[in-house]
């Protein structure tokens, strides 16, 4: 029997040692924010007519039970610790921030993923949407230097994409690159949004039937208790005051995003020249008017909790991990013949 065992091992350490390489280069992160790891990330807000240092926050330890939210899907146990991005609290400016992790370069294929969760101040709606200047956004993307801002009013470095909580705008869902115009970036024309290209509707509005699945939601029961305005549900195709499961895919020269695995927008890089290979996290106000709601620095926020960055194997890495199984097998079965 033992030696029927080291023959089985021969062929497994064989594959082991063939992969190894692979193994090694693949880079991964992950981060929880069940510990405050604040100064491994650095905070780049808007600049010059848009700087608005004093309306904006990242809080990369934030109890979110505070907010009556519950523990996030991907969270484990029920710790409530995330990453709360506000934006435009004061000031009346059209401003936004992001967030990257100090010293991270991911290259090859690889999924950004991670649980996201878009609050605001009510009533939610559905008709009127949202209270005194709600419609905010919660952005993320990848191939940034981390240097600088990426929001809608900046310079883009970066492929990258964001949602509004209470589908406020006209487009709701967006997606930009150095390749498109600031403002709402790609145009629904362009063909990067899964829901179309058409105008009327608008395919990144979330009155879209494409986004039917999203919206219907309330504000959670303790949320309500700690803040009786947020009242109503949010509006057809909205996407907030829920988890949702955010993956942010590369493969080849396609960058892709989903939300809740409903495919949101595709964007092809092979003519963009990117920053870096960062990633980000980001959140921004689209209008300039400060909310006049007093709940509204409670309960006006972007969060995300849970954030893993996984590399995805090559096709050839796949071939060449089948082959070397077959060959283990067919080793295993003519030494045990």
């Amino acid at each position: 029997m033992k030696r029927a065992n080291l023959k089985l091992t021969i062929p497994a350490a064989a594959i082991l040692l063939s992969l190894w390489p692979a193994v090694a280069n693949a880079q991964s992160f992950s981060e929880d924010f069940d510990v405050d790891h604040s100064a491994s990330w650095v905070v780049n807000r808007s600049t010059g007519a848009n700087a608005n240092d004093a309306g904006s926050s990242a809080e990369f330890f934030f109890d979110y039970s505070t907010a009556g939210i519950p523990s996030a899907p991907h969270s484990v146990g029920t710790t409530t610790r995330g990453l709360r991005m506000q934006a435009n609290k004061t000031g009346g400016i059209v401003s936004g921030l992001s967030v990257s992790p100090i010293g991270q370069t991911f290259s090859g294929d690889y999924t950004l993923r991670f649980d996201m969760w878009l609050n605001y101040n009510g009533p939610l709606g559905p008709s009127p949407v949202g209270g005194s200047g709600s419609t905010q956004m919660t952005s993320a993307g990848i191939g940034t230097a981390g240097t600088t801002p990426q929001w809608a009013g900046g310079t883009q470095d970066s492929v990258w994409f964001g949602a509004t909580g209470d589908g406020g705008t006209t487009a709701d869902y967006r997606a930009y690159s150095p390749a498109a115009a600031t403002g709402t970036g790609y145009t629904a024309p362009s063909g990067v949004f899964a829901a179309g290209t058409g105008t009327s509707p608008d395919a990144r509005n979330a009155g879209h039937t494409y986004y039917a699945g999203f919206g219907g939601a309330s504000a959670p029961e303790a949320q309500l208790t700690l803040f009786p305005g947020q009242t109503g549900t949010t509006a057809p195709g909205a996407p907030g005051m829920a988890w949702r499961d955010v993956i942010i895919s590369k493969q080849g020269n396609l960058v892709s995003y989903s939300i809740d695995g409903l495919p949101i927008a595709n964007v092809d890089i092979s003519a963009i020249t990117l920053g870096g290979g960062n990633i980000f996290l980001g959140h921004f106000d689209p209008f300039a008017g400060s909310s006049t709601d007093p709940n509204a620095v409670n309960v006006l926020f972007g969060l995300v909790d849970n954030v893993n960055v996984t590399p995805i194997p090559e096709p050839a890495t796949y071939a060449a991990v089948f082959g070397l199984l077959a060959g283990a097998f067919a080793l295993i079965r003519r030494r045990t013949s």
